[in-house]
């Protein structure tokens, strides 16, 4: 293999095991590139808003090595330095985009876990209102007795109104970073309900019953997909094998008449 091929493959393995071992060199690069896919966005609405930085890192990283590898296994095999180029290049930069993905999909598998814890917490929310508490104490005691998504986003609002935001702020931000259109809509009519003095569980009695025939619908949503996907084995599989097996035994005797 000759030096022409070596050297750019060997730069390029150094670069990423540079990244890997000492990540702070490049962490001010890292801060420098334009995020036009909006990764901070989605790594704060998972609770990783400080992990742009090694995610970046581990991400650019992890596309170089799968260049260089790719690159030296199929160059070995091939002999064709414009096909280990070309297809080390595509497979890097599969590894980058997949990566992302990765990020998008687990974005959307968190939130809706939240959804789904949300009608337990809202109904908790409700009772601890109609006991007495105060909206403040009520989702304080509920982040502290909560086993789930919902409670640990609760306690960073709990944190940002300790250290001075108003709760009304710290909610809309909580449902801002959120994103979701259920939990935007019970935040927004729970600060109305607080800033107008409305009595707020009519409200929340109200969203509470709206998230669980909407958690109903989301069921039976699953469940109308799982029937269909269920389907398919027994359409192509099944069914075929049974015609088979019915059919055998006729066009074998068939066969021997005709002989």
């Amino acid at each position: 293999m000759s030096l022409q091929i070596v050297l750019p493959v060997f730069l390029a393995s150094a670069g990423a095991l540079t990244l890997l071992i000492e990540p702070s060199i490049s962490r001010q690069r890292v801060e420098s590139i334009r995020d036009s896919s909006g990764v901070r966005e989605r790594l704060s609405r998972i609770g990783r808003a400080n992990s742009y930085e090694s995610f970046r890192i581990k991400q650019v990283t992890q596309s170089l090595v799968a260049t260089s590898l790719s690159f030296l296994a199929i160059y070995m095999l091939s002999q064709s330095l414009f096909i280990a180029t070309l297809l080390g290049l595509t497979s890097g930069i599969a590894l980058y985009f997949l990566i992302d993905r990765q990020l998008s999909q687990e974005v959307k598998k968190y939130q809706q876990r939240i959804e789904n814890e949300f009608p337990a917490v809202v109904e908790m929310l409700t009772l601890a209102l109609s006991a007495g508490e105060t909206p403040l104490g009520a989702i304080t005691r509920i982040s502290k007795r909560a086993h789930g998504l919902i409670g640990n986003e609760f306690e960073l609002v709990i944190s940002a109104v300790r250290n001075g935001t108003p709760f009304h702020v710290a909610l809309d931000a909580f449902s801002r970073r959120i994103d979701s259109i259920v939990i935007r809509r019970f935040i927004d009519a729970l600060i109305t309900a607080m800033l107008r003095g409305a009595p707020l569980i009519d409200v929340l009695s109200r969203h509470a019953s709206e998230a669980r025939s909407m958690q109903r619908n989301l069921l039976m949503d699953k469940a109308g997909k799982a029937e269909i996907s269920m389907m398919i084995p027994v359409v192509f599989l099944i069914l075929p094998i049974s015609i088979l097996f019915a059919l055998y035994p006729s066009m074998t005797h068939l066969n021997l008449f005709a002989a």
